[in-house]
């Protein structure tokens, strides 16, 4: 039995060490721009999988960011031009416990006031949120899952954040997400 497990070390010793897995990059194109994201499969891996998976099912194509506050954040990818709720998937558990923070320029899951009801939407950053930061585990403390963060397009973000909203923080002119597209990026 101890000659099976010297087998294995040993191949791993002659081959080294394995590159990390390569890290998937969403390229969210919207009618105001290019934003591409980061996505942290390692930090928060049910998290980014769920965004893939939305994706890879052309889910976010043609939805808006519906909920836009200046200074706070952008949100969107669960409504039609319509402001109709698109179907989902069951909602993922809560992943904030993963060391993420809201900072600004990072992407997080959107959810309802159970910590473990997020599915399709999700916002962007445009400040240092630390209030939706993770706390403690309970339902006041579990607060919102980072799951990657903008690496380029901010300019897009901010200019969107900026966006003329009605009393309800709905934008008067859609910003539609036209399509999100993921890529594997290399390996870290």
């Amino acid at each position: 039995m101890t000659k099976s497990l010297h087998l294995p070390l040993l191949l791993l010793a002659l081959l080294g060490p394995l590159p990390a897995l390569a890290q998937p990059l969403a390229e969210i194109q919207t009618n105001q721009g290019l934003i591409i994201v980061d996505l942290n499969s390692e930090k928060a891996p049910n998290s980014v999988a769920n965004f893939v998976r939305y994706a890879k099912e052309g889910h976010y194509a043609g939805t808006i960011f519906h909920r836009v506050i200046a200074g706070f954040m952008i949100q969107g990818g669960g409504m039609d031009t319509n402001y109709e709720l698109k179907p989902t998937h069951a909602p993922i558990r809560n992943e904030a416990d993963n060391g993420l923070t809201n900072a600004t320029g990072t992407i997080a899951m959107a959810r309802t006031g159970d910590p473990h009801s997020a599915s399709d939407q999700f916002f962007i950053n445009v400040n240092n949120n630390a209030s939706l930061n993770f706390s403690e585990r309970s339902e006041t403390g579990w607060g919102y899952t980072v799951f990657g963060r903008v690496i380029k397009g901010m300019d897009v973000v901010q200019r969107i954040a900026l966006t003329p909203t009605d009393g309800g923080d709905a934008p008067y002119q859609n910003i539609i997400i036209e399509s999100v597209t993921i890529k594997e990026d290399s390996p870290k």
